[in-house]
């Protein structure tokens, strides 16, 4: 697969996900871009073998969005605030400046995968955490990998509503809404004893946040509007999360005991990030570590990852020390539904 192969597929992507507007930029990067300048270059020779796993074409499109919220790119900005009465020519002529003209913020960018840190993947953590409170009656301790800013680490300050029940508390900072399909999640309080996260290249919800903001695609003004208001509570928060490999952590996390809790491992759209061999040694360290744990002290492995078959992304909960594997449904990958599947409890 060619760059442009790969750029017209995240287009069709990004159409069928609600963004017209980069669909139809990198539409016209797929038709358009010559080679002959640095930009071009690296994306037209970028390792054909890595062109999906690490988005390439969406960290084009977050440099080019990155560049209009820095006030870099005026013209572009006001295209993209009335893009249905611009001509694909207008548009790609103001695409191609920025190319030549920022050609070193942009050729930086690219060095880094998209972290759009979407927290409306939340509404499938809170569904878990309900489950699995009711399943154990345990407090929870989260470790997540590829935290990025924390937004997802800090899912008990959001609301959930979900097939007619209402959850988390009555003051939150931000009100979930999937579309839901299925049973409702059982209510349950979920108490979190202590949460931690990890990330290759973590970002503060401050001084990163228009990078952060990059990511959300430039003509979804309410998610927009929403990831600001989530970046304003993780800027007061500040949950933990480290800078460095996310198995190395994960391994050293597991090799604390954890009595009378249960420690769920989670991550959304994060996994296809790492190299086989990290997801090998991710995976052998939670079978290892759950293996030799009690019935009462359960670890948990929340999955939420695109295995290729769609719609949107597998949602999967392993239970250790058992070991099982539940299919809890599917997900939006920017968690607009949830089409959720988890067994239902004894009463």
């Amino acid at each position: 697969m060619t760059f442009r192969d790969h750029a017209r597929r995240q287009a069709a992507a990004c159409a069928a996900l609600g963004s017209p507007l980069t669909a139809r930029v990198l539409g016209l990067v797929a038709d358009r871009l010559l080679p002959g300048r640095a930009v071009a270059d690296r994306l037209l020779y970028w390792p054909e073998d890595r062109l999906k796993p690490d988005a390439v074409a969406l960290r084009l499109a977050g440099a080019l969005h990155h560049l209009v919220l820095c006030g870099q790119a005026p013209i572009l900005s006001r295209l993209y605030n009335a893009p249905d009465t611009v001509p694909d020519i207008q548009l790609w002529r103001a695409i191609e400046a920025l190319l030549r003209l920022h050609e070193s913020a942009i050729l930086a960018t690219l060095d880094f995968a998209p972290q759009t840190n979407e927290f409306r993947r939340s509404s499938v953590i809170i569904a878990a955490a309900q489950w699995l409170t009711a399943a154990f009656n345990r407090p929870l301790v989260l470790s997540e990998l590829g935290s990025s800013a924390g937004l997802n680490l800090i899912w008990d300050q959001y609301a959930l509503q979900a097939g007619g029940h209402d959850y988390g508390p009555d003051d939150a900072a931000l009100t979930l809404t999937p579309d839901w399909h299925g049973a409702p999640p059982p209510l349950a309080t979920p108490v979190i004893r202590a949460r931690a996260g990890v990330d290759l290249n973590p970002l503060d919800p401050e001084t990163d946040r228009l990078r952060l903001l990059s990511y959300i695609w430039a003509d979804q003004h309410d998610r927009l509007n929403r990831t600001a208001h989530a970046l304003d509570l993780a800027a007061t928060l500040r949950p933990e999360i480290t800078r460095g490999c996310a198995i190395d952590w994960l391994e050293k996390r597991l090799s604390r005991p954890l009595p009378q809790a249960v420690h769920l491992v989670y991550h959304t759209i994060v996994w296809q990030y790492l190299d086989p061999a990290l997801q090998e040694r991710g995976q052998m360290a939670l079978a290892r570590t759950g293996a030799r744990l009690r019935q009462d002290e359960p670890l948990a492995h929340l999955s939420m990852e695109d295995d290729g078959n769609g719609p949107g992304a597998k949602l999967t909960l392993t239970l250790w020390p058992a070991g099982d594997c539940i299919d809890l449904g599917r997900a939006d990958f920017h968690g607009a539904w949830v089409d959720w599947r988890a067994p239902t409890l004894p009463a």
